[in-house]
């Protein structure tokens, strides 16, 4: 059975959430071909089968829209710089929302997960978009639990959602493989040069978090000498000492002005510190946990297990 893919496009797209599941959707059909088995007729689609527009400028042929009360196996959503106008498409987001009755899965890559919740898909479900974009999709549609760690999430019976840009690839793998087996997929993987599933999640990738800035001054310095010194001696008791507030009083005000616990917070703080030493030096685990306040490499590796998904080894592999 030949699976129809259809991948939506609009103006301002971003090209890779578009090209990067079209490749391995027809990388899997010669997969399919080779080894007598059937692949996928992938189409890309637009409103009135205009030309797709890119953000970066390159312009893709389409289709128009099918009818969507016709049967076809998946349909892909992606993000970009137009997303905003798109998701005021009245067409458009109508037709979305149509074609998820009748489609077998419906796959958003990027911001294109602001497209399937405009269209009602993602309410009551765990979702997750590209980290820039987590915070602004959970405030804009609160009936969406959006995590912004996953490459991707099965967010329900028949929707998924990938984060930033390349997941897409990622997540298309993976649907691949649902298809077709392992096999099928780690080929097409290794002909892209990718892992069929790449370690850890996407906060690996992203930048460090601005927190905000308390308004009370104390609060504020205390802020300041934890990133001064992440690896300095700051317990509560130190820095609530530091504020001229007591331990109790200092957390309540610290948590209410900055959005987390001290301790969260000085964790955060030594794990960002730990990031730039393991990219920028060749120091040993033992002496970039010691330096950056985490301890023991082993409580270095938890920290990095728990707040990134990814090994402080593989990290440096990576971004080193």
């Amino acid at each position: 059975m030949v699976r129809t893919v259809l991948i939506v496009g609009f103006a301002g797209v971003q090209a890779l959430d578009m090209v990067g599941p079209f490749e391995v959707f027809t990388g899997a059909s010669a997969f399919a071909a080779a080894t007598g088995g059937d692949g996928y007729d992938v189409r890309v689609v637009s409103s009135g089968g205009a030309p797709v527009s890119t953000g970066t400028g390159l312009t893709l042929v389409a289709e128009p829209l099918p009818d969507p009360t016709q049967p076809v196996d998946t349909v892909v959503i992606p993000g970009g710089v137009g997303t905003h106008a798109a998701r005021h498409d009245d067409e458009l987001i109508g037709w979305i929302s149509a074609v998820a009755g009748t489609a077998r899965r419906v796959v958003s890559v990027c911001t294109g997960a602001v497209l399937a919740a405009q269209a009602g898909l993602l309410d009551g479900c765990v979702a997750t978009t590209h980290w820039a974009y987590a915070a602004q999709l959970a405030a804009e549609f609160p009936a969406v639990t959006v995590d912004p760690d996953p490459i991707f999430v099965r967010s329900s019976a028949k929707v998924w959602t990938a984060a930033g840009v390349t997941a897409g690839l990622d997540l298309a793998l993976a649907l691949v493989e649902d298809d077709h087996g392992t096999d099928a997929a780690q080929t097409v993987a290794r002909y892209l040069v990718m892992y069929l599933r790449r370690p850890g999640g996407q906060t690996q990738f992203a930048a460090p978090v601005w927190m905000p800035r308390a308004r009370r001054t104390p609060v504020r310095d205390a802020q300041e000498a934890i990133e001064a010194d992440p690896g300095g001696a700051h317990s509560v008791a130190a820095l609530a000492e530091r504020a001229a507030m007591s331990p109790r009083h200092f957390t309540r005000v610290f948590t209410d002005e900055v959005g987390e616990a001290p301790g969260a917070y000085v964790e955060r703080i030594r794990t960002e510190a730990a990031r730039r030493q393991l990219e920028e030096t060749d120091d040993t685990m033992p002496v970039i946990a010691a330096r950056c306040g985490l301890g023991t490499a082993e409580t270095l590796r938890r920290t990095f297990i728990r707040r990134l998904g990814i090994s402080p080894d593989q990290y440096r592999k990576t971004f080193a």
